[in-house]
């Protein structure tokens, strides 16, 4: 599929890359501590830098532009889904600040899809104004990419649901206000059968939120315990005992909309500048064999993700469904960011191990948070295995895996 900007998302582009190049400080892109596919939160640095970013998101739902192809009367102007992801590019090739990219991506889409009127006017306004923030209450201890194996329940009580289980990896849950959560409410039925989706409320009774401190010093994932939580009928979203049709809709989301796309270009450009411009044992390391053929490897790799990502939201414009080439583009952006990490500690040498920023760390200590992180995202929303299975399967019509015994995975 060849892809190339009409006129008006060529426009649009210039105009999002004007509008942040004049909104932000001009080092902005600097200040953020952020690797492509990060799972951990950014930092920005100084206190008076999250005051630059409170006052920029202000002015990004001013413009509507938080929830751009979103329908038009939260948009405030119909935009496609080719200028979303133009929008996403520039915004995270300039590390933009953003917030709740889960409500926006995810939760957001997904209301709006199987959503009664009642929740999208509850819900909505509150997300596109950047007023709260949801987390993903998927995973659990037994159950990681195989979500149907969740044991988590919501029992049907009257005109409530009684929740008890417990969640575990969930990203955000502890600065966030709801929950996107996928519970059993028929645990008499099948693998795939008897589970629905809901919105949670965090300050609900019987939900305890204990955050999880990760490889980098971080506490961004958390685990959830429920005990007898009571969710009101009326924050089922979509069918009962449907979720897991749905929650596959939501993971195609998923893959799409965390990417970030422009921050791997952005990275790239920073490593090339800095083998460039270093000597190491008397010769500049771009002059060296084996950086220059890493970095044309990575560089090569950039370029691929790029064009998937356009083809994905060239897809959606014509009502395709691109279940195979979002799990592509899964596969392709999480392990480019972890081959990345291992490229620029090639690179950067024994420096490239120092976790601080300092006068003798290379590019602010991006490089080994990057090393440390980006494994995550090979893992979340879908093992790199999974994804592969999803292509084999649904992409080139191979049959299902049948693993020891004969069994069918």
């Amino acid at each position: 599929m060849e892809i190339c900007f009409t006129e008006n998302e060529q426009a649009f582009y210039d105009e999002v890359d004007e509008f942040l190049q004049t909104e932000l400080p001009a080092d902005w892109p600097s200040r953020t501590i952020i690797w492509p596919g990060d799972y951990a939160p950014s930092g920005y640095g100084a206190e008076q830098n999250y005051e630059i970013a409170f006052q920029f998101i202000k002015k990004l739902v001013d413009k509507k532009w938080l929830t751009i192809s979103w329908p038009e009367e939260y948009s405030g102007k119909l935009y496609t889904h080719m200028e979303q992801s133009i929008f996403d590019e520039r915004m995270t090739y300039y590390r933009a600040p953003m917030v709740d990219s889960l409500g926006v991506g995810i939760v957001g889409p997904m209301l709006l899809r199987i959503g009664t009127p009642e929740q999208q006017a509850e819900w909505i306004p509150r997300i596109a104004a950047a007023e709260i923030r949801c987390w993903l209450a998927y995973s659990e201890p037994n159950a990681g990419s195989d979500l149907a194996a969740i044991e988590t329940t919501a029992i049907r009580d009257g005109d409530e649901y009684v929740v008890n289980g417990q969640k575990v990896w969930s990203s955000g849950a502890s600065i966030s206000q709801f929950g996107w959560l996928i519970a059993r409410t028929d645990p008499s039925a099948g693998k795939h059968q008897g589970v629905s989706l809901f919105m949670l409320d965090n300050n609900t009774p019987g939900i305890t939120i204990r955050p999880i401190e990760n490889i980098i010093g971080e506490s961004h994932f958390n685990e959830v315990f429920f005990d007898n939580v009571r969710i009101p009928a009326k924050n089922l979203i979509g069918e009962e005992n449907k979720g897991f049709y749905h929650l596959m809709s939501a993971l195609d989301f998923e893959r799409v909309a965390l990417v970030g796309i422009g921050g791997f270009r952005r990275m790239y450009e920073e490593l090339l500048e800095y083998a460039r411009t270093t000597e190491r044992d008397g010769k500049i390391l771009g002059k060296q064999p084996d950086v220059r053929c890493k970095l044309v490897d990575i560089g090569t790799r950039v370029e691929i993700a790029y064009q998937y990502v356009w083809q994905i939201a060239a897809m959606i414009d014509q009502n395709l469904n691109p279940t195979v080439e979002s799990s592509v583009l899964k596969v392709v952006s999480t392990e480019l960011a972890r081959d990345m990490s291992e490229v620029g500690m090639d690179i950067l040498g024994p420096y490239s191990q120092l976790t601080k920023p300092s006068d003798r760390t290379p590019l602010r200590a991006l490089v080994s948070r990057g090393y440390l992180d980006a494994i995550s995202a090979t893992i979340g929303a879908g093992t790199s295995e999974i994804q592969r299975n999803i292509i084999a399967q649904r992409g080139l019509g191979l049959p299902r895996y049948k693993g020891k015994g004969g069994k069918k995975s």
